[in-house]
């Protein structure tokens, strides 16, 4: 595992099951952006299989892995730090975690939607600021959820499902992006009345929050822009805890500082954590969590967990959730 501590940084995590199947080696580090490095540590090991978590793994590394290496596994479910193509024509198979954090990040989405909803960071900020104004003539608008919009862009998915199940029941009115009009055939919410589907611009414009729950790719890196952003209402709030390069940063930025929107809350960023000028440590209407969606505790050993079943399945001859494809 080339960066264990990205995972079980506080050493509370059970790798026996994992270290009974292999001879397991935990690399106690965050990340490893030296190439070299990365190669030493697979080729001395002689490694049959390599485990990462949400590091960047350059193509040069991986051309100069040992013919050893037959498996790479991805401890999580976005897989866009790995040369996935280039890892088939190597016959490696790459395979990934789709599932481990569905209700975790859906809670997450709803934690800012409650925290925005009675302006609980802001309240929070001018505490520690020593600003005490509010125990006396309150100064942030506040509003119930029950009967806003939750615009969910990717609703139709895993995530933005499990979002819809915890918001409706809070009484919330729930609109999907989709541009076929309609969501997939038996999804659980087609009909429900809830629930309606919109296109993308009449999602953002009628919605009182705004949750990414859409995969990167390149067809949605930076899809959610200024001219997106601009046709949310001023009282609107916008989440993202889906990947940060889905949001034009830049833009967004822009944004904020006009105060088109109400906030944004950003539990991931393009990069994480931002580079220490970024203007986003700096916005009152910006609220930034190190990418918690999937750090709670039992997220995380269901990680471990599932990361095992994926490479006793290939230990048993019957790989499961290859996102590559390889032909070996």
């Amino acid at each position: 595992f080339l960066n264990s501590a990205r995972l079980d940084y506080d050493k509370t995590l059970n790798f026996s099951r994992l270290s009974r199947l292999t001879e397991l080696t935990l690399n106690n580090v965050d990340s490893i952006s030296d190439a070299d490095k990365i190669v030493e540590l697979v080729n001395s090991s002689n490694a049959e299989i390599v485990i990462t978590k949400e590091m960047h793994l350059p193509v040069a590394a991986l051309e100069k892995f040992s013919s050893n290496v037959k498996l790479m596994c991805e401890a999580g479910t976005g897989y866009n730090n790995l040369p996935i193509a280039r890892a088939r024509s190597l016959g490696i198979d790459v395979v990934n975690i789709p599932t481990y954090s569905t209700e975790s990040v859906a809670h997450m989405v709803i934690t800012y939607i409650m925290n925005f909803s009675a302006a609980i960071f802001q309240q929070a900020k001018m505490l520690h600021d020593g600003d005490q104004r509010n125990f006396h003539v309150f100064q942030h608008p506040i509003h119930e959820i029950t009967g806003k919009k939750l615009g969910l862009i990717g609703g139709s998915g895993t995530i933005g499902t499990a979002v819809a199940d915890v918001a409706i029941p809070l009484g919330m009115d729930v609109i999907i992006s989709s541009r076929s009009g309609r969501l997939p055939p038996g999804h659980k919410y087609e009909n429900h009345p809830k629930v309606r589907v919109a296109p993308l611009d009449e999602l953002l414009s009628t919605s009182d929050f705004v949750s990414i729950n859409c995969p990167l790719n390149d067809e949605t890196r930076h899809s959610i822009g200024s001219r997106e952003i601009r046709l949310m209402k001023e009282t609107a709030f916008l989440i993202n805890t889906a990947r940060g390069a889905i949001i034009n940063e830049l833009e967004l930025i822009e944004c904020m500082k006009e105060n088109v929107i109400a906030g944004a809350g950003l539990d991931t960023q393009e990069v994480e954590p931002p580079q220490p000028e970024s203007e986003l440590w700096k916005l009152d209407n910006v609220f930034l969590t190190p990418h918690i969606g999937w750090r709670r505790l039992e997220t995380r050993q269901r990680l471990v967990d599932m990361t095992t079943d994926n490479i006793e399945s290939y230990v048993n001859g019957s790989i499961q959730n290859v996102v590559n494809h390889s032909s070996h």
